[in-house]
């Protein structure tokens, strides 16, 4: 069996220009793999902790060279003649030499570096897709060319992704999961260039956010929401039939003293004035997903708008759930939503990924697997969602590309297991 022989890690830049880190690791008969992490602008409190430098002479303190140091000098020590396939092995021992609940000491940044890399390693020494190792491995999927995650594509960006001027982060169209994922595909690119014809029809701001979508100049979220509806009847695709709409509040961000403050409304809400409103958005638009509709610690707030409409919508916990276990537990003995969001950054290790997918699957939850809106080019997390058997996949606009490679990567795959299955 191959053993690891060599570990090393430096920093990059992700999609916003800003320093992240790129682990490599080799076995000693030459399979390679290569991970690169990615970052988040919008993160909730309880993630684990990303390190970083805080050196203002270099990156206005954004850099990693901690956390580089960090698997160079002492990670590496203890991985070093490990076998790349066994996973959980590796990640304990990531775990131990942390030893923190958040991931402070090393950096979850660090750490997931090296469980992704050996990962993806694992796969290689073996000779197979990392979806399909990851099948394999995990037993938590079954792709066939018809059976892929379905992309929710990021069109209009709003929050902390965009210009400033909308509250709510993300706008989202999301093709039918009747469709093939090549069909899907076609259709959010479609509506991305016919949104930006209708955009500069309408003399708006046309340039684009963090992840690809555009970022108006519009003066509250239900304008958006309309602009998506008029995108989607001027093109051949039926509203709620083809294509879906959905939303990524990113609530936290949204909440002041107790009360929730949007555009949309003069004054500033209570909770359940703002649920009253989310709903009526609900069933107004016939949302298929409303990913963070409140703060993350508005447990009751989350739980009486499931209630009230999880039967027609996925109610998505992203700074709700953190993709930790824990949390996850909570949310579903609290029946706080119907679905989670999956970052393997958010918690360290692809192995309590992997686990939280398990808990989130076997209690009927939608599975959400989400890129970050500071990414990089690679596609790993285009492998992992088909091989733990997505639901949905997040990965922005089909724009930039560091996200359209991972579109790129799901087209491949369908391509692939057409190819085998014929």
């Amino acid at each position: 069996m191959a053993k690891i022989k060599s570990v090393y890690a430096r920093e990059i830049l992700d999609s916003r220009g800003n320093p992240t880190i790129e682990t490599t690791i080799w076995t000693d008969n030459n399979h390679g793999a290569v991970a690169s992490i990615p970052s988040g602008a919008s993160t909730g409190r309880r993630e684990a902790v990303e390190l970083r430098d805080n050196d203002q002479d270099r990156f206005g303190g954004m850099g990693v060279l901690k956390a580089v140091a960090n698997v160079n000098q002492i990670i590496s020590k203890y991985v070093i003649g490990q076998d790349p396939t066994n996973q959980n092995n590796i990640d304990q021992i990531l775990l131990n030499l942390d030893g923190t609940e958040d991931k402070s000491k090393l950096g979850a940044n660090a750490i997931l570096s090296v469980s992704q890399a050996s990962f993806e390693l694992g796969a290689a020494s073996l000779d197979l897709p990392t979806f399909q190792y990851t099948v394999e491995k995990y037993g938590l999927g079954k792709p066939t060319s018809l059976h892929l995650p379905t992309p929710i594509f990021n069109l209009i960006n709003g929050g902390k992704h965009g210009a400033g001027n909308l509250d709510f982060q993300e706008f989202h169209v999301i093709p039918s999961s009747q469709k093939k994922f090549s069909d899907a595909l076609k259709i959010g690119t479609e509506l991305y260039h016919l949104l930006k014809k209708i955009l500069i029809e309408k003399k708006a701001i046309h340039s684009t956010g963090d992840e690809g979508g555009f970022a108006p100049n519009l003066y509250s979220n239900t304008d958006s929401i309309e602009l998506l509806v008029e995108t989607i009847q001027s093109s051949p695709y039926k509203l709620n039939q083809d294509v879906f709409i959905g939303l990524d509040i990113a609530a936290s961000g949204l909440y002041k003293g107790n009360k929730y403050k949007i555009s949309d409304v003069k004054d500033n809400m209570s909770g359940e004035q703002y649920k009253d409103f989310l709903v009526d958005l609900v069933r107004k638009y016939n949302l298929l997903s409303v990913e963070d509709p409140f703060e993350e610690e508005g447990w009751k707030d989350w739980a009486d708008f499931t209630a009230e409409v999880g039967k027609q919508a996925m109610i998505v916990g992203d700074d709700l759930l953190v993709t930790n276990k824990v949390r996850v537990n909570e949310a579903i003995k609290k029946s706080a939503c119907n679905a989670v969001l999956i970052k393997p950054n958010q918690i360290g290790t692809i192995s309590e990924t992997a686990s939280v997918v398990k808990l989130a699957k076997k209690n009927s939850m939608s599975v959400v697997v989400s890129h970050r809106s500071g990414d990089t080019d690679e596609d790993f997390l285009a492998d992992f969602a088909v091989g733990i058997g997505a639901d949905f996949v997040k990965f922005g606009a089909p724009g930039r590309g560091e996200r359209v490679a991972k579109y790129n990567r799901i087209s491949f795959i369908q391509e692939y297991l057409t190819s085998r299955n014929g």
